[in-house]
């Protein structure tokens, strides 16, 4: 699974959302918002992008935090029990 976020300096969801990454024990890729991409370059891929962090996986906009967690719920990738 190639897994590549968007994120800026500042966010607490990018924070959040890395987080959920390491739960999952999956590589990702990170890019940052003026410092590895600028928003024309990311406006240029990504039309409609608008908020951060943005996540594409396997070449498909998945979308910001609430998508990626619903969708690493559904593969099992993490789980929502407390511990």
């Amino acid at each position: 699974m190639e897994i590549i976020v968007y994120t800026m300096v500042g966010c607490s969801s990018c924070n959040i959302i890395k987080e959920l990454f390491q739960r999952a024990d999956v590589n990702y890729t990170e890019y940052v918002l003026n410092k590895d991409i600028s928003l024309s370059e990311l406006k240029e891929k990504y039309p409609h992008v608008n908020f951060f962090p943005f996540v594409v996986i396997d070449n498909e906009e998945v979308g910001g935090l609430i998508e990626t967690a619903k969708l690493f719920l559904e593969k099992g990738l993490v789980s929502s029990k407390r511990k």
